[in-house]
């Protein structure tokens, strides 16, 4: 690739360039407009610290057993495993998917089935 090769391959990413400034200017835009537009009128009852319709009680340290994360985490399995199951499940009868897709599937429910048996083996499941 010559000279005038590299400068026609740099010149492709002028358009790149372009659109990452118009959208950094756009968004800078629209913060400034916020800022001019709104109406700021700081009260004291406006600058306290609301959470659910209760005021804050003593300090904001709590400590959360470990058990709470672990179900998070396994929620997060399961709906990554249905994200997965019902896309799949909607293209299955289309012409080209056939044994090997179901076979994958088969494949990748195993994996979730192992995860799930190796929380309930460890008690991870038990609400105590």
């Amino acid at each position: 690739m010559g000279p005038a090769g590299t400068a026609n391959y740099y010149a492709t990413y002028t358009t790149v360039l372009g659109i990452v400034l118009v959208g950094i200017a756009f968004a800078a835009l629209a913060f400034g407009a916020n800022r001019l537009l709104r109406p700021t009128r700081p009260t004291r009852e406006k600058l306290l610290t609301y959470e659910s319709g209760v005021d804050p009680v003593g300090s904001g340290w709590a400590q959360v057993h470990v058990r709470y994360y672990v179900f998070a985490y396994l929620y997060v399995v399961f709906a990554v495993d249905a994200i997965y199951l019902f896309p799949w499940a909607t293209v299955f009868a289309a012409p080209g998917f056939g044994w090997g897709t179901l076979v994958e599937m088969f494949v990748f429910l195993g994996f979730i089935a192992v995860g799930l048996l190796y929380a309930w083996r460890k008690g991870v499941l038990t609400w105590t």
